[in-house]
């Protein structure tokens, strides 16, 4: 019994989790949700990669960037040239 409940209690943890984030996700613009699920399938994704990806102009990928890391979705990986995001 002990496990069945805590398997219950999980479920619910789980559900309420993937509920905020299809809220999270639903406010966000287009350029950033095809960031996320290429990071998402990937493990990581590069500015280079998002433009070969989304066609979008780089600065344009860089503001989406900048968001998704500021917003807590995205970690930055060193700096510059090699700069590489993933999933928080």
């Amino acid at each position: 019994m002990f496990f069945l409940r805590s398997l219950a209690e999980q479920v619910r943890r789980l559900e309420k989790k993937v509920e905020r984030e299809k809220i999270v996700l639903a406010a966000m613009p287009e350029l950033q949700l095809q960031i996320v699920e290429f990071a998402r399938e990937h493990g990581r994704v590069t500015i280079g990669e998002a433009i070969k990806l989304t066609g979008a102009n780089r600065n344009t990928l860089k503001q989406h960037f900048r968001a998704l890391v500021e917003r807590g979705t995205l970690n930055q990986h060193g700096k510059g040239r090699g700069v590489w995001y993933d999933l928080r």
